[in-house]
């Protein structure tokens, strides 16, 4: 088990950062609010965990090992994994998940794309004991701004990593990008909406 990695940043997307470690360059997906924190050529440190499959070695990252752990719980929830987990994540902060969880509001765990009213009835049945009080701390941060050609395509990329089509990915930023749902220079809202629109068309 990798618990945490520490080094210089090579580079940042929004969905991944890669990061040196021991003269290793390590791809660490993340979340929009945790990536946001890091600079290229800066040092960071995130808590880290590993997923093992058959054809893969994926290195997921986060602010806090509090956030790790919510990665962690959200998987043992029969149907959810990694992709799944991190998308929740995506769109509820750690405090709002806590907070959705514990107060059993199915509206706002339906709002990630994937999660329909079963499902999430499953994760507060199954998570409601595990989850921890609200109001702990968890990842914040900027994005940065860019283009509105480069937004568009991050946050398209950033969607087909989280297993969505491209061209369903690219109809929802522009849908949100064309109804004002969030602010068009902000990379991590037009993540947002977009997820939750995708949730609604599921």
């Amino acid at each position: 088990m990798i618990s945490r990695v520490r080094g210089e940043v090579l580079s940042v997307g929004l969905d991944h950062a890669v990061v040196e470690v021991g003269g290793v360059g390590l791809t660490v997906h993340a979340v929009p609010a945790t990536l946001a924190t890091l600079r290229r050529g800066e040092q960071a440190q995130l808590a880290t965990t590993l997923v093992v499959r058959e054809d893969s070695l994926t290195l997921y990252g986060f602010a806090d090992p509090e956030a790790r752990e919510l990665f962690g719980l959200l998987q043992t929830v029969s149907g959810v994994g990694p992709r799944l987990a991190l998308a929740t994540l995506a769109v509820l902060d750690p405090e709002a998940l806590r907070g959705a969880i514990s107060d059993g509001s199915l509206t706002m765990l339906t709002q990630v794309p994937g999660i329909g009213r079963k499902g999430a009835e499953r994760l507060v049945v199954e998570l409601r004991d595990k989850v921890g009080p609200v109001g702990a701390p968890g990842g914040d941060g900027q994005p940065a701004a860019g283009s509105a050609g480069q937004l568009r395509t991050e946050v398209t990329e950033a969607l087909v990593g989280l297993g969505f089509a491209t061209r369903q990915a690219e109809q929802a930023v522009e849908q949100v990008l064309a109804e004002g749902e969030s602010d068009g220079s902000d990379t991590s809202a037009v993540l947002r909406s977009a997820l939750t629109r995708l949730g609604r068309n599921r």
